[in-house]
């Protein structure tokens, strides 16, 4: 009788171990603070922001790995969702403002508005301001993505325009008139669902819910590249005249996974701005996208596992650099995108692949002769 497959695999074991490392820590925050384990508050919504950019480099891993789009304009989606939600935190200041307007945002008090823009209606509610943090990235991400894979833009020029898009939204959300805090941005935001937003409790909250929202879309990534259209995504990468050739759509194909992935990065952006208490348009800067892409490549593209461990790396050494040598983060950033596309294409996750494939590979050792 063969023997019984284990319950889960290597990768799963792996994943089983990080969700529950994520799920223990905020049990560390609520041991006393003199405890040698008890993590300080402040750290709680550092690992937040972890968990937020693991689910927005899980959302490009998901068009990079599986269909070959290299989108260098991913930030942007991340930052339209981080200002809906940002919206919804002005709102809820009301009238503890500088001012003291419970009508109008303190920036727009400053600026003389007459009335709130009709762009700003709804956001007093919570459940609106996250439907639009979804829905905006995935709507602009549908018009752009239908117009350039119809007209077949792929590869280096695809990126490009991806880059050209979120520098158009950062020009635009630099100026006073578009009406969302101009260079300053959004911020001096106090509560969420009633919650002050400084509480440690507040923060635990938050915490889990990116947690949560990691892993539904780690879920979620999972079916699709599982599932008949995650095969067809893989053909799409290797061969798009081939499958173009057999009848397939291959447009539509793209745009469902563009549309998906956006929509996944600002669900990213939204739990990503109460946590650091700002959103501003340098969020939208050319850079943090570039920055994204390398969080999956040092990872391992086209593993899903491996952009979440790339982006819980990537940032935990840019936290710990820029506090102590910040002068060398950027040489240390661009030195691992050289070192990963030379010495390891396939990411942490794929070398690691490979070293176990080696071991299982190796031949066994020849029985030692005995002697009469």
């Amino acid at each position: 009788m063969p023997p019984r497959p284990p319950m889960l695999g290597r990768r799963g074991w792996l994943w089983f171990a990080a969700a529950g490392a994520g799920l223990g820590l905020p049990l560390l925050n609520l041991l006393p603070a003199g405890a040698a384990l008890h993590l300080p508050d402040y750290l709680v919504p550092l690992f937040g922001k972890y968990a937020c950019y693991a689910l927005l480099a899980l959302s490009l891993d998901l068009i990079w790995g599986y269909a070959g789009i290299l989108s260098l304009g991913h930030g942007a989606f991340f930052a339209l969702g981080g200002y809906a939600m940002g919206m919804y935190l002005m709102r809820q200041i009301g009238a503890r403002g500088v001012y003291g307007n419970a009508a109008l945002p303190d920036f727009m008090v400053f600026l003389n508005w007459p009335s709130l823009p009709w762009y700003w209606w709804g956001f007093e509610h919570f459940a609106w301001g996250l439907l639009m943090a979804v829905l905006v990235p995935g709507l602009l991400a549908f018009l752009f993505g239908g117009l350039a894979f119809r007209a077949r833009v792929s590869g280096v020029y695809l990126s490009i325009i991806t880059q050209a898009l979120t520098y158009a939204l950062l020009l635009a959300f630099f100026r006073n008139d578009m009406g969302f805090g101009g260079n300053n941005g959004l911020t001096d935001f106090k509560e969420i669902l009633g919650f002050e937003l400084q509480a440690p409790a507040t923060r635990r909250a938050l915490y889990l819910a990116s947690l949560a929202a990691l892993g539904a879309g780690f879920v979620l990534c999972r079916f699709i590249v599982a599932s008949k259209l995650g095969r067809l995504l893989l053909a799409v990468r290797d061969a798009e005249d081939r499958v173009r050739f057999l009848g397939y759509s291959v447009a539509q194909a793209k745009l469902f996974v563009f549309t998906v992935s956006a929509a996944l990065a600002g669900l990213a952006g939204a739990l990503y701005v109460p946590q650091t208490g700002i959103i501003n348009p340098g969020e939208f800067a050319p850079a943090n996208s570039i920055e994204i892409a390398i969080w999956v490549a040092v990872g391992g593209r086209g593993t899903l596992l491996g952009a979440i461990l790339g982006a819980v790396l990537v940032n935990f050494a840019k936290t710990w650099l820029t506090g102590a040598v910040p002068e060398l983060w950027l040489f240390v950033l661009g030195g691992l995108f050289v070192l990963v596309t030379l010495a390891f294409p396939k990411g942490l996750l794929g070398l690691g692949g490979q070293l176990w494939l080696r071991r299982e590979r190796a031949p066994a050792p020849l029985p030692e002769e005995r002697t009469p």
